[in-house]
């Protein structure tokens, strides 16, 4: 499956760089969401570097979800498509 990176997950006053937002095409709701936890993804740059990381909860009620990424990502990542696995 694809998804997108949408945004580092953030608090009022501190950004998570290893913690990313990310929206799963297909996925509409925190129900269909929660069924990936524990999914791989996996983050490949334009020259080849993959940045692994892992669902860990549903975020909000639109089927967004969490993923922690053993790296953290750069801010060019935003927008990219990511594979899950």
């Amino acid at each position: 499956m694809k998804g997108v990176i949408l945004n580092y997950a953030r608090g009022k006053h501190n950004q998570r760089n290893h913690h990313m937002l990310i929206e799963i095409e297909g996925v509409k709701s925190r129900e269909e969401a929660s069924r990936f936890i524990g999914r791989r993804v996996i983050w490949k740059s334009r020259t080849g570097k993959k940045i692994m990381g892992k669902i860990v909860k549903p975020h909000g009620e639109k089927g967004i979800v969490r993923v922690r990424f053993d790296l953290g990502l750069p801010g060019q990542a935003l927008g990219d498509e990511v594979v899950i696995r």
